[in-house]
């Protein structure tokens, strides 16, 4: 049976818009690199405070930020990843073994770049089961 290619392409695409308003919300995109985000401070959350404690906690919450924005990105890179494959013809193809990967993994994870035999031969793969 045939994969919905449409049905995985709109979940891919309601996915990408969400994770874009997501890292929006933490920072900002790079305008040097393509499809790399910075976390910025929250509004009023100067790191230039001359107490040295609130300095210390406005840099702790960046980092975290920071932190966030990344998996965010990532994230936002294996949909982006799975929306090509769509349009190359491509999708549902698993990367390790060109196998197809089993339709209810793709309904639990349409990014997924590996079948289920798989699942922990690429980095940060497993984690998304």
């Amino acid at each position: 049976m045939a994969l919905d290619i449409n049905f995985f392409k709109q979940k891919l695409e309601e996915e990408r818009k969400t994770l874009e308003e997501e890292l929006s919300s933490l920072g900002r995109k790079n305008p040097d690199v393509k499809g790399d985000w910075e976390a910025t401070p929250e509004k009023d959350a100067s790191t230039q405070d001359p107490d040295e404690n609130i300095k210390a906690d406005r840099l702790e919450e960046l980092a975290e930020r920071s932190g966030i924005g990344a998996e965010l990105e990532e994230r936002l890179l294996d949909v982006n990843r799975a929306l090509k494959k769509i349009k190359d013809g491509a999708y549902g193809v698993c990367e390790v073994s060109g196998e197809q990967i089993e339709e209810d993994r793709l309904r639990a994870n349409p990014a997924a770049r590996t079948c289920k035999k798989h699942i922990d031969e690429l980095p940060n793969e497993k984690h998304r089961h």
